[in-house]
């Protein structure tokens, strides 16, 4: 699915292994405000972002661009991109594409479990990743400290990711990745907003609603 394939394409990441005693010393630093990033997001009962997702490639002269949002709580949530639906409901992943006129409805146990699903987007790197400390960014007047963060997996598609953290907020503000392809994937937060009033029927599916409106609806 076009969606799973996007969120994969910038999840999943591979480099090389950082040696050295002033790697050791940088990592200590970083992992403190990934702690920090950590404890921020786990205090709030739920977290809404929209985001700009953009890919380039200038060999193969390829860039595109896109948004998207998402609505987490726990690990449930509700997740919007290229015209598409995902909602996990605490037991089912369900997946709807109105393009298509279809619904998929699978247990969460199908994904790739090195996928990062939307509920892990916000706490990913705190494993299988080794990471350093890396430039600080001034963007329009927000100090947005990078941290370098390198998989222990040697088999991933990707070269290194950019964890952008603001400084003073402790939230993250974007993600970079860049591919052994050359290509370079950035997530960039338009919006971030907690403790949302929410819908008791945010995450849950109506399925007569789809089936009435003609969809196809399948179940794995």
């Amino acid at each position: 699915m076009k969606t799973i394939v996007q969120i994969r394409q910038v999840a999943v990441v591979v480099a090389f292994l950082l040696t050295g005693l002033g790697h050791a010393q940088n990592s200590d630093k970083a992992k403190t405000l990934l702690d920090e990033v950590y404890k921020k997001v786990k205090s709030y009962d739920n977290i809404y972002v929209d985001f700009k997702y953009a890919l380039e490639n200038k060999a193969e002269n390829i860039k595109q661009e896109t948004r998207g949002d998402v609505t987490i709580q726990g690990e449930k949530y509700l997740f919007n991109y290229l015209g598409a639906t995902k909602i996990f409901d605490g037991k089912k992943v369900i997946t709807i594409i109105p393009e298509n006129e279809e619904v998929v409805i699978e247990s969460p146990d199908t994904e790739d479990e090195n996928t990062i699903t939307p509920s892990k987007m916000l706490t990913f790197y705190r494993s299988g990743y080794n990471y350093s400390w890396d430039m600080l960014q001034n963007v329009r007047g927000r100090q947005i400290q990078y941290v370098k963060l390198v998989p222990i997996d040697t088999n991933s598609e990707a070269k290194e990711i950019l964890l952008g953290i603001d400084a003073q907020t402790k939230h993250i503000y974007n993600l970079i990745q860049t591919g052994q392809n050359g290509t370079r994937t950035t997530i960039t937060v338009n919006a971030f907003k907690t403790d949302q009033p929410l819908s008791g029927n945010l995450f849950k599916f109506n399925a007569k609603k789809y089936e009435d409106e003609g969809y196809y609806i399948i179940e794995q």
